[in-house]
């Protein structure tokens, strides 16, 4: 079982963001976690959690004793295995020490830095509420507090961003050694600022040729830095690779914890109130759905298909797709052995065209 709470608090909304988050209710964040403990005790398991995600907005908000207060509630109310892997989320600039005695007296061992870019022209254009220099501080003072497994977030075609800048932000990042690194093409979301301007014709965006050049920079720098490719998005060192975000590419069964927070359990998908006062309040999950057979088979082997070991289908996924995974191997997309499945290279540049043919 693993856990995913989420911390729904900004400074700032950032202009591509369309997570649910929110600026300016700092105050709130003492209520917020009364309601997370107490959606906790509504919502128990006897497994044993092998892996805690927290996750924004921006959890590096919260202040030190309500961080304290939350990570101890959740080892008395779950059952944490002797080797969980604990991760929070966390911005430079809104990093202190006193957090991160917090976080790590709390039992996190991980540690993910959105740093998003080194020149301060791009972090100012889409909204991001800090500089390199804090990126490279917090890198420092989450080693000082003991959290060695660092891993930063990237994110690639941006407005204005060319394939030197792209370049020099990876060089950049990997002078700061992190053993795990996450690489973001932007996306336009309906209700985003920059989705607005787009619309308008006023984003200048590198082009497709551009930003596959700029996938193809990451494939070839960062081996020669030892962090390899074993997902769509994501680099690790050997053996570093996210274990929860794995565990949802092969889903694992979670529980979301938390304003906007899903979970899955089974084949059953629940999704919590995404209004904030709302959840404040004790409000029930907003959804819920149990997904048939056949949408869980396409679920597993789309989700499977991100990482680039591939997949073990279960048996009805087999059967239900076989067919198709005989036509992309033919087409040299795919590979097959026995009942593992995974892309080639090539099939994971093109990954979102045969999941659309796959799909029944």
């Amino acid at each position: 079982m693993m856990l995913y709470i989420h911390i729904p608090f900004c400074l700032r909304k950032c202009a591509y963001c369309d997570f649910v988050s929110f600026a300016g209710r700092q105050e709130e964040m003492p209520r917020y976690v009364d309601a997370l403990i107490a959606e906790m005790d509504r919502r128990p398991s006897a497994e044993a959690v092998t892996s805690v995600f927290l996750g924004g907005g921006t959890p590096s908000l919260l202040p030190a004793p309500q961080l304290a207060r939350l990570l101890r509630a959740a080892r008395q109310r779950y059952d944490f295995s002797p080797r969980c892997e604990i991760t929070a989320e966390a911005n430079p600039g809104a990093v202190t020490p006193q957090w991160l005695e917090a976080a790590a007296s709390g039992g996190v061992n991980r540690l993910s830095i959105g740093v998003q870019a080194c020149q301060p022209e791009l972090l100012r254009a889409v909204g991001r509420p800090h500089d390199f220099a804090a990126a490279q501080e917090a890198f420092a003072l989450a080693r000082a507090a003991g959290i060695e497994n660092l891993s930063a977030d990237l994110m690639y075609a941006l407005p204005g961003q060319t394939l030197r800048m792209w370049e020099e932000s990876l060089r950049a990042v990997l002078a700061l050694s992190p053993w795990h690194l996450s690489l973001y093409a932007l996306t336009l979301a309906p209700g985003t600022p920059f989705y607005d301007l787009d619309a308008r014709g006023l984003l200048p965006r590198p082009d497709e040729e551009e930003e596959f050049a700029m996938q193809e920079a990451a494939q070839r720098i960062l081996p020669a830095h030892g962090l390899f490719r074993y997902e769509v998005s994501n680099y690790a060192k050997p053996g570093c690779a996210c274990r929860h975000n794995v565990g949802y590419w092969t889903r694992r069964s979670y529980i979301g914890l938390g304003c906007a927070a899903h979970s899955l359990v089974g084949n059953v998908r629940r999704a919590n109130a995404s209004d904030l006062d709302a959840y404040l309040a004790g409000a029930p999950a907003a959804e819920q759905e149990t997904l048939a057979p056949q949408d869980a088979a396409f679920e597993e082997l789309m989700l499977g298909l991100r990482m680039t070991e591939g997949i073990r289908l279960s048996a009805r996924a087999w059967s239900l797709f076989s067919p198709g995974i005989a036509h992309f191997c033919q087409r040299g997309l795919m590979c097959a052995r026995g009942r593992r499945v995974w892309l080639t290279a090539r099939g994971m540049d093109v990954m979102n065209a045969v999941l659309a043919e796959l799909m029944p």
